[in-house]
């Protein structure tokens, strides 16, 4: 069974209330082996906020005789001030201890003692009033796994969306967009492609402009920038077709056409898949040398610790986390 490693995220967030809520579901307890890296005491009290019937047991590590197939199974080994820790608002406590969380099961799956990562999700604002360097989960993974590219993806069950691009202006982006950049955001989305199931997948590029540009008459970047990146991923053996017009792919993807969208911009990929399973997504960071998942939301701390947050896109995470690591497994 593989092993699959989650961290607390932010503990006065929803992170550890979704944790719980998924890990009720005993098909998916019976899918893999779990280990939460966090601090016990916020797990005991979620587990009672929650009224779960699960028990919690401490443990070292994936073959420790104390772990338990129906329990949350927690590394408690995250020290958390819960005197400091407002719960439902960003702090230094709940940065700090979201970053030890992340630090400790990331080198567990790098250093072969898991198979996969699952993260709750953290606060940015957090992270910067505890002074740790980075501005997000993304980063602080890349350093940590010591990669200098990686890509965001969005998964469902009726799309896979790439993005060439992340958290900038839209005006940046453009200017971002090299055939360059689109022929590495293939080139880093194929291991993870082939984690999802597909060996040889087909991948439409989007157009960046209004119907591909039609012609330069809206712009000639797509012709310029987009049609060269496809022709060098064809000839170098690639099922890839595009430019595509954005207004078309997506559902043509969602038709089974396309098994991958890359996605030129943040907008652009994240609509469509928001609007399809806008609580089911599942966000993979493509370009790092380890599985990594997590659901497609923040940490909510509107309605943190209410027992109001909904577990399915933390379920579908920690799900898909589990479909990547055996096929990892099996390979």
């Amino acid at each position: 069974m593989p092993r699959i490693v989650i961290t607390m995220g932010d503990p006065a967030g929803i992170g550890p209330e979704v944790i719980v809520k998924a890990l009720s579901d005993e098909n998916l307890r019976r899918s893999a082996r779990f280990i939460i890296v966090g601090n016990a005491e916020v797990f005991a009290r979620a587990l009672e906020l929650t009224k779960s019937p699960l028990q919690l047991t401490c443990v070292s590590r994936f073959d420790d005789p104390a772990l338990q197939p129906n329990a949350v199974n927690i590394l408690d080994t995250v020290e958390v001030n819960l005197r400091k820790l407002p719960f439902g608002k960003p702090s230094t406590e709940g940065g700090k201890t979201a970053a030890k969380a992340i630090e400790i099961a990331t080198k567990m799956v790098l250093n072969s003692e898991a198979d996969a990562l699952v993260t709750a999700p953290i606060s940015k604002q957090a992270l910067q009033m505890a002074g740790i360097p980075y501005t997000g989960h993304t980063e602080f993974l890349a350093a940590l796994c010591n990669v200098s590219e990686t890509r965001l993806m969005l998964v469902c069950d009726e799309l896979k969306v790439v993005h060439a691009t992340g958290h900038m202006s839209l005006r940046d982006a453009i200017v971002a967009i090299t055939p360059e950049r689109i022929v590495r955001t293939v080139e880093l989305s194929l291991p993870v492609m082939r984690w999802l199931g597909f060996e040889k997948p087909k991948i439409a590029i989007a157009s960046l402009n209004p119907h591909a540009g039609e012609g330069g008459m809206f712009g000639d970047e797509d012709e310029r920038i987009v049609r060269l990146a496809v022709e060098r991923l064809q000839a170098s053996g690639h099922e890839v077709y595009g430019p595509i017009p954005a207004d078309s792919v997506f559902w043509r993807a969602r038709n089974s056409e396309f098994d991958l969208v890359v996605a030129l911009y943040h907008d652009q990929g994240h609509i469509p898949v928001k609007v399809l399973a806008f609580d089911k997504g599942v966000n993979v960071t493509v370009g790092l040398p380890i599985i990594r998942t997590s659901p497609d939301h923040g940490v909510a701390f509107d309605i943190a610790w209410q027992n109001k947050a909904k577990a399915t896109s933390m379920k579908a995470a920690i799900d898909l986390a589990v479909q990547m690591a055996c096929r990892q497994i099996e390979r």
